[in-house]
């Protein structure tokens, strides 16, 4: 087992564990190494990704979902475009969870999370998700104590159903600086090509960064099952954080193991002129 897998595992959060995540350094890249070492590590993987998905697509018994959670910059479409631009597209959807709208809001909120559930044999990335709704919900107050109380306990059963069901689950917090949000919001403003990601409530949040933290904390704590684990994954370093993710994503397909299936009849039985 290589120091690069073990460190990414280190921050598997454990059922019940009491988080404070003022002590998990997002600049953390130990294990890993450079930067350097880091880019072949994690053109290895993603290619066992890639491997590994078409296994699964073949096989069509089994899914993967992939939630990732963060501060804005954190590095979620980073991350996406990291770890899965190798991967065969047949067999992957990204999903990104925005403000709900129209008949979302007509719905339960779980409602919008089942509909973009991944297929059997498909993996599929969820770019925030339903987590937003006892994250931003806790902080803005934008439901009861009571209610967002009980939303924990409906979180696990829905993720449980999941699994119980074919779909196996890894999740990421994405785990930055209040000093390098501040650093990437800087950048979107100055470069013309990443405007369009920048807005107004961004700095509202950032200057609300201990309030997410105790969101985060809380919710590490209350939704990190056996069945569908938390990993804290630091990301001040966006190449550490890709390797990171990608151990976890590739451990996660190995443990399924899908084959490919066998068909009913042999090769030569068959004469192509």
């Amino acid at each position: 087992m290589t120091a690069e897998h073990d460190k990414a595992h280190a921050y598997r959060i454990k059922p019940n564990e009491k988080v404070d995540l003022s002590t998990i350094d997002p600049k953390d890249t130990s294990g890993i190494g450079d930067a350097d070492k880091a880019h072949s590590i994690l053109a290895s993987t993603i290619e066992e990704i890639n491997i590994l998905q078409d296994r699964l697509y073949a096989e069509g018994k089994h899914s993967l979902l992939v939630i990732l959670q963060g501060m804005d910059t954190s590095g979620k479409d980073g991350t996406v475009r990291g770890v899965f631009n190798a991967t065969g597209p047949m067999g992957v959807t990204v999903q990104p969870f925005r403000k709900p709208c129209g008949e979302e809001l007509m719905h339960d909120y779980l409602w919008r999370a089942h509909l973009a559930a991944p297929r059997k044999g498909t993996i599929g990335i969820f770019n925030r998700s339903h987590y937003e709704d006892v994250l931003i919900a806790k902080v803005r107050k934008l439901a009861p104590h009571s209610e967002l109380e009980n939303r924990y306990e409906q979180i696990n059963a829905f993720e449980k159903m999941l699994v119980e069901n074919g779909t196996v689950i890894v999740k990421f917090m994405l785990h930055i600086s209040k000093a390098e949000q501040g650093k990437r919001l800087q950048e979107r403003l100055d470069d013309p090509d990443k405007r369009w990601k920048f807005q107004a409530a961004d700095l509202d949040d950032h200057k609300d960064w201990k309030e997410y933290m105790h969101a985060y904390e809380t919710m590490l704590e209350r939704c990190s099952t056996p069945h569908a684990p938390w990993h804290v994954i630091p990301s001040d370093h966006k190449w550490a954080r890709n390797v990171a993710v990608a151990n976890i994503v590739r451990d996660a397909l190995q443990q399924l193991d899908p084959q490919y299936p066998q068909p009913d009849w042999k090769p030569s039985d068959f004469v192509i002129d």
